[in-house]
C-alpha cells in the first residue's frame, strides 16, 4: 500500500457543541464512529471534542484535512445561531453554502404531520456546500452532507445518534467504503486477570515484539481495566482467511504465555464466561455479599439466561443479618471482625445452606474510603467459596483505587475464584 493510499484510509472525528465540554454530557458517537469505520478498513487516528465556535470549528477542521483522507463532523447542524458547523467548514473550504428548495419542503412536511408551522429558523438546516451530496434524516430535521474535498472526504453529520447512525451506515456503504478498498482491519483480543499491566507485558512484550514487522504487521495494544488486562490484536488484509489464522495464531502464542490467568478469547465479559461454565456443568450458584451490596448477583444476573444457574443473594450488609439470616457465629465476628476469613467461609457456607446452591460465593470487606485499620486497610477484601462437596476456599485480598474499584475488583475476583474452580478444580479443601 502507497502512503497515499495509508492517508486516505485514515480518519479524524470533531464532536461539535459546548455542552460536551462540560461535565453532564459525553461524545457517544466517536465510539460508534470509530467501529463502524474499522469495519471496513479505515482507521480513526484521532478525535476532538469543540465549543460553539465557527473560528474553532474552523481552525480543527482545517488541521484535520492536513493529516486525514476522511474528516467526520458531528454536532452543530440546528436551526439556531450556535449551530455554526455547516458555516465553519465552508470558511475551511471556501464553497458557498446554497439553500435546498426540496430540503425546505421536507422539513415544512415534517412539521405539518405534527400541525405545526415550521420557524423560519428552519431554512439554516437546508444550507449545503456546493457540490455536496445530501444525506436523508429520517430521523428529524437536520440533514447531514459529505464533499469530495481535493481527495479528502469531508462529513458533516447531526449530533443525535439516532439521527447520525443511519447517515454514517449511508457513508459506509457507499463513499467511504469505495475509498477503503479491499483491505479491511481484523482484530481479536484476550482478557486476563490476576495479573498487572506490567507483569503482562513482561509476560508478553518479547512475542508480540516481533509482529510489528511481519507480514502483515499485527499491532498490539495493552489496557488496564478495572480487574483485567486487556490485549488487543488487530491487522489489516484484504484477506480474512489469512488474517483470521494469523491472528489465531498470535493469541494461541500470547494465551500460553499467559496460561490460567486468560480468562476470555472471544471478547466475552467475566460474569458470561462464568455462568457459561455453570450452564454446561448443570451447577447453580448463589452468593452472600457485604462491601459489594448485590454487584456480583447483579453482573451474573446482567446475563440473558441467568436464571438457568442463579438461585439467590443475600446482602449480609450489617452483623445482625449475618447471624440472624446467614447464621455466622456470634463468637466469629466478635473474635475475628466481619472482614476475616472465618467469617467469609461462615458467610459462603450459610448463604449455601439457605438458597440450597450448588456452589455459593461470599465477599466481605472494607471499600472506603473510611473504616480501615492499621491491621484491615480500605481495600481489604475476603473472599471465600464452597463447592458442592463442601469444600472452602477463601483468599485475602488487598485491592487498589476508590470506592467503586475496589468493589468492582472484588466481584470479578469472586468470579474468578469460581471459574478457576470449574476449570482447573483450584479449590483445596481448608
Amino acid at each position: 500500500m502507497t502512503e497515499r493510499d495509508a492517508a486516505r484510509r485514515t480518519a479524524e472525528v470533531i464532536a461539535i457543541g459546548s455542552e460536551l465540554l462540560g461535565s453532564t454530557r459525553l461524545d457517544t458517537n466517536s465510539l460508534f464512529i470509530s467501529e463502524q469505520l474499522s469495519s471496513i478498513g479505515i482507521v480513526l487516528q484521532a478525535k476532538s471534542v469543540v465549543g460553539d465556535d465557527r473560528d474553532a470549528i474552523a481552525e480543527h477542521c482545517s488541521g484535520a484535512l492536513t493529516r486525514a483522507g476522511v474528516v467526520i463532523l458531528t454536532g452543530g447542524l440546528g436551526p439556531t445561531d450556535d449551530d455554526l458547523t455547516r458555516d465553519a467548514v465552508a470558511q475551511v473550504t471556501g464553497l458557498p453554502l446554497v439553500e435546498h428548495p426540496d430540503i425546505v419542503r421536507r422539513i415544512e412536511e415534517r412539521f405539518a404531520k405534527r400541525g405545526m408551522r415550521m420557524p423560519e429558523v428552519n431554512r439554516r438546516q437546508a444550507l449545503v456546500l456546493r457540490g455536496a451530496t445530501v444525506l436523508e434524516n429520517a430521523n428529524g430535521t437536520a440533514p447531514g452532507q459529505w464533499l469530495d474535498h481535493h481527495g479528502r472526504l469531508i462529513a458533516l453529520l447531526p449530533g443525535p445518534p439516532r439521527e447520525m447512525r443511519p447517515m454514517l451506515a449511508a457513508l459506509c456503504a457507499g463513499p467511504l467504503a469505495a475509498r477503503a478498498g479491499l483491505e479491511r482491519i481484523h482484530r481479536t483480543s484476550l482478557f486476563v486477570t490476576g495479573r498487572s499491566e506490567s507483569h503482562v507485558e513482561e509476560a508478553v512484550q518479547p512475542i508480540y515484539a516481533p509482529w510489528r514487522t511481519a507480514q502483515p504487521p499485527i499491532e498490539t495494544t495493552i489496557l488496564a481495566t478495572p480487574g483485567q488486562i486487556e490485549l488487543h490484536l488487530s491487522l489489516s488484509s484484504a484477506d480474512p482467511v489469512l488474517a483470521r489464522q494469523t491472528l489465531e495464531r498470535a493469541a494461541s502464542a500470547l494465551a500460553e504465555a499467559l496460561g490460567r490467568d486468560v480468562f476470555s478469547t472471544d471478547g466475552r465479559a467475566m460474569e458470561e464466561i462464568v455462568g457459561a461454565l455453570l450452564r454446561e456443568r448443570g451447577l447453580t450458584i448463589a452468593a452472600a455479599e457485604s462491601c459489594t451490596g448485590g454487584l456480583l448477583m447483579s453482573r451474573l444476573t446482567d446475563v440473558p439466561g441467568s436464571s438457568a444457574y442463579v438461585v439467590g443473594g443475600v446482602v449480609s450488609y450489617s452483623n445482625d443479618v449475618k447471624a440472624s439470616t446467614l447464621h455466622v457465629p456470634a463468637d466469629q465476628l466478635r473474635e475475628y471482625g466481619a472482614v476475616s476469613e472465618p467469617v467469609a467461609v461462615s458467610l459462603a457456607e450459610g448463604v449455601k445452606a439457605v438458597t440450597g446452591a450448588q456452589i455459593a460465593v461470599s465477599i466481605t470487606g472494607i471499600a472506603g474510603p473510611d473504616g480501615g485499620s492499621e491491621q484491615k486497610p480500605v481495600g481489604t477484601v475476603v473472599i471465600a467459596m464452597v463447592d458442592p462437596s463442601g469444600r472452602a476456599k477463601v483468599r485475602t485480598f488487598r485491592f487498589p483505587g476508590g470506592r467503586t474499584q475496589v468493589r468492582f475488583h472484588a466481584t470479578q475476583a469472586a468470579l474468578e475464584m469460581v471459574r478457576r474452580h470449574l476449570l482447573f478444580d483450584e479449590s483445596p479443601a481448608r
